[in-house]
C-alpha cells in the first residue's frame, strides 16, 4: 500500500467489520447526525441539562467503542505494540465518546421534547 486513499480506507473498514455491518454503522451515523441537526434547528438552543447528561455518557461511549473494535479485530489491550497503536486506540475512544454524547443528547431531545430551561 503505497498511497492512503479514501477507497483504501473503505476497503480496510469493510474487511475489519464486514461489508454489511460497516455500511449499517455508516447509515446509523448519518441518521443520528441528521436527527441531531434537526433537534438543534427545532429547539434553536442547546439545553445545558441535556448537554450535561450527554457529557456524562461520554466515558461509557469511549469504553464501548474500544471494546467493540477489539472484539471485531480479535485483539486485546495486551496486543498494543507501539505508539501508533495507542494513538489509534485513543482516537477510537474519542470518537466513541463524541458519538455517545451526540446520540444521548439527540435521544433526550426527541423523546422528552423541548425543555423549558
Amino acid at each position: 500500500m503505497e498511497q492512503l486513499t479514501f477507497e483504501t480506507m473503505i476497503a480496510v473498514f469493510e474487511e475489519i467489520f464486514g461489508r454489511t455491518l460497516f455500511w449499517a454503522m455508516v447509515a446509523a451515523a448519518v441518521i443520528v447526525t441528521l436527527l441531531y441537526i434537526y433537534v438543534l434547528i427545532r429547539d434553536r438552543a442547546m439545553s445545558m441539562r441535556k448537554f450535561l447528561v450527554a457529557q456524562l455518557s461520554m466515558p461509557i461511549g469511549a469504553v464501548a467503542a474500544v471494546i467493540f473494535v477489539q472484539r471485531m479485530t480479535n485483539s486485546n489491550l495486551r496486543d498494543i505494540g507501539g505508539p501508533i497503536d495507542v494513538v489509534v486506540l485513543l482516537g477510537v475512544a474519542a470518537m466513541g465518546a463524541v458519538g455517545a454524547a451526540i446520540l444521548v443528547y439527540t435521544a433526550q431531545s426527541l423523546f422528552r421534547g423541548k425543555s423549558a430551561i
